[in-house]
């Protein structure tokens, strides 16, 4: 495939992962507060977040598509500086709600929700991660393969998503949501992180080494 049809593809794979983050952020939040879940809702905030970053990702293709990419432009760097800040917003809220929810022993009423958008997550981010790293090492695109490696967090998020959503569905102890949720501020935290050490250095590739590897 030539390098325009590449790009192409690239493009359309930003688009639904924005899109598939609106939707499952839009369900998750919703169902986390009606049912009461911490570990789906701050998984639906976290989805919310990516959108912000996902745009900027977008941002970054559509120049790729004119001209060779090796740092970020103003624009990007804005949306990662924002995203950076939200996600340590996230980690935070997470961690305090957390601990309040053990402390007032509240339990969610149900977390079947969470089951559910976990697998769909996981299907998912499956395929995204590993149709955008056969496109960025087709194009041998620094760019591209480490969006490819920082969607490996959302895939694994989904699965603290869902160990938390299915130990509670079956055992019913509050203290999985609990730590679910404190699973998702670590990796919030380590996003947040990494969103804020490329604005600094204008570096374009993955900086989550510790879970993102390819």
């Amino acid at each position: 495939m030539k390098k325009k049809g590449l790009l192409k593809k690239a493009f359309w794979l930003a688009i639904i992962t924005i899109v598939y983050n609106l939707i499952e952020g839009t369900i998750s939040v919703m169902y986390g507060l009606e049912d009461e879940t911490l570990a789906l809702f701050g998984f639906g905030v976290d989805s919310f977040v990516e959108v912000i970053s996902g745009i900027g990702i977008l941002h970054m293709v559509i120049r790729m598509q004119n001209s060779d990419v090796v740092t970020h432009d103003k624009f990007e760097k804005t949306a990662l500086t924002i995203t950076g800040y939200a996600f340590y917003i996230l980690a935070i809220g997470l961690v305090i709600g957390s601990l309040l929810n053990i402390y007032y022993d509240i339990k969610p009423e149900t977390t079947i929700v969470g089951v559910i958008v976990s697998l769909i997550s996981i299907v998912t981010m499956y395929f995204l991660m590993n149709a955008k790293l056969k496109v960025g090492q087709a194009l041998n695109s620094d760019a591209i393969i480490a969006d490819a490696n920082c969607t490996k967090t959302c895939f694994y998020l989904s699965f603290i998503l869902l160990a938390a959503s299915a130990l509670y569905a079956l055992l019913g102890i509050q203290y999985f949501d609990s730590l679910g949720s404190i699973g998702i501020a670590y990796f919030a935290y380590s996003e947040g992180k990494e969103a804020l050490d490329k604005v600094k250095t204008g570096n374009i590739s993955c900086g989550c080494d510790s879970h993102c590897e390819s």
